[in-house]
């Protein structure tokens, strides 16, 4: 420790810390985030802690780091965790395996920000006994780093292939993540404080462009309007499956001919199937029955003669069929089968061997797929799950995020 880290206490260095990053043009679009809830340095946390509004150091840690590595922490706190709402986007992932799903959003945290300082060190990773979780094996090939979810799922697979004995590390990196503080709140505090992040975020982008700072287009997308996807889910499966009422000469209207007047009478022409693909990934594993409620409540309202799911993954591991005698129990009564593996291409075969021919397809994924699209012979609307980036070569796509599930 130098003289300098002897003469000032821990509280002034993270406040020192705290008035470095607002103060950098990096950093600029951070001052309302950064002014979120409390920071505060405490003796009974051993490292750093977020419940997604508040940030505690642990005083131990403080005075062991330098004032780079500081920044890091309170940025992999604040930038991370809390701007991008984590504690509320992933608790699906916490449910399944509260240690991975600290790792994985670590993991993301980290390598975006070793990226972005790496060329002036503004912040720094800490090293030693508070070294942070970082591999190189989760960046994609064109530069950027795979999604908490995709990290997840990758780390879930090692664990069942039993890798989780070898090399993996086995922690949480240099913080800790109260994901049950995060989760006790209603929904309507989990509401109060997203818009709260949005809000500080806008504020802080603006007051960032009047000081002639550039874009960042991270932190430009994620105030993007995000479109109501029940909405446009219902609007899609209303134009693509509703019935239709033809005329027929066939069948006079009976109601004019007894005054010898010869009309053509109507008939419902109604959808026969509607198929809705469920990718068994584990980043989606959780919210399949969410969506499934959606499809439930707008099929009870279209009345297609049947709804078929399948589940899949390398191949199609369950087929189910909802007619109108069984679809208002779709959500309660459907068994989601996880599958190795997302290729689609097994559905669209699955769909020839079997004959099966809907008038549409809804396919539900997180859009990382190890193969093609697949090719469709009617209306399809991708619902995809948390990847932005995903950009599928036909049909309609809906971007849809966990936390508005």
């Amino acid at each position: 420790m130098s003289i300098f880290q002897k003469a000032v206490t821990a509280e002034q260095r993270v406040a020192n810390a705290h008035a470095s990053i607002i103060g950098h043009e990096r950093y600029r679009a951070l001052s309302g985030v950064m002014a979120i809830g409390t920071t505060a340095v405490v003796d009974d946390v051993p490292t750093a802690c977020t419940n997604g509004r508040d940030v505690m150091f642990g005083r131990t840690m403080v005075d062991a780091l330098k004032l780079p590595h500081i920044r890091f922490v309170m940025l992999h706190e604040r930038w991370g965790h809390i701007l991008f709402k984590h504690l509320i986007t992933y608790k699906w992932m916490y449910d399944i395996d509260p240690i991975l799903a600290n790792m994985s959003c670590d993991y993301w945290i980290n390598g975006n920000l070793c990226d972005e300082n790496k060329d002036d060190g503004f912040a720094q990773m800490p090293t030693g006994d508070y070294e942070g979780l970082y591999d190189e094996r989760f960046r994609k090939d064109d530069g950027t780093w795979l999604d908490p979810a995709s990290i997840f799922r990758i780390l879930r697979q090692d664990q069942q292939d039993g890798d989780q004995d070898g090399d993996m590390p086995q922690g949480n990196g240099f913080d800790d993540h109260d994901w049950e503080s995060a989760n006790a709140l209603t929904d309507a505090e989990s509401k109060e404080l997203q818009r709260e992040v949005d809000t500080a975020l806008r504020q802080g982008l603006m007051a960032s462009r009047k000081m002639g700072a550039g874009e960042n287009m991270m932190l430009e997308e994620l105030l993007q309007p995000q479109i109501d996807w029940r909405e446009a889910l219902s609007e899609f499966v209303q134009a693509t499956c509703s019935g239709h009422d033809c005329s027929t000469w066939a069948r006079p209207n009976r109601r004019y001919m007894a005054a010898d007047v010869y009309m053509p009478s109507t008939y419902s022409e109604t959808v026969e199937e509607l198929l809705v693909n469920c990718d068994t990934s584990y980043s989606i594993y959780r919210d399949v029955t969410k969506f499934l409620s959606e499809i439930q409540s707008i099929c009870l309202t279209v009345k297609p003669e049947r709804v078929r799911v399948l589940y899949w993954g390398d191949e199609v591991v369950r087929d189910e069929v909802y007619d109108s005698s069984t679809m208002s129990r779709l959500a309660d009564t459907t068994e989601p089968q996880i599958g190795g593996g997302t290729v689609i291409e097994c559905v669209v075969d699955y769909m020839k061997e079997n004959d099966i021919k809907p008038q549409a397809v809804i396919n539900f994924t997180d859009g990382y797929l190890a193969g093609s699209w697949g090719e469709w012979d009617c209306p399809v609307l991708w619902c995809i799950l948390d990847n932005k980036r995903a950009t599928p070569d036909n049909g309609k796509v809906l971007h849809i995020k966990s936390s508005d599930m």
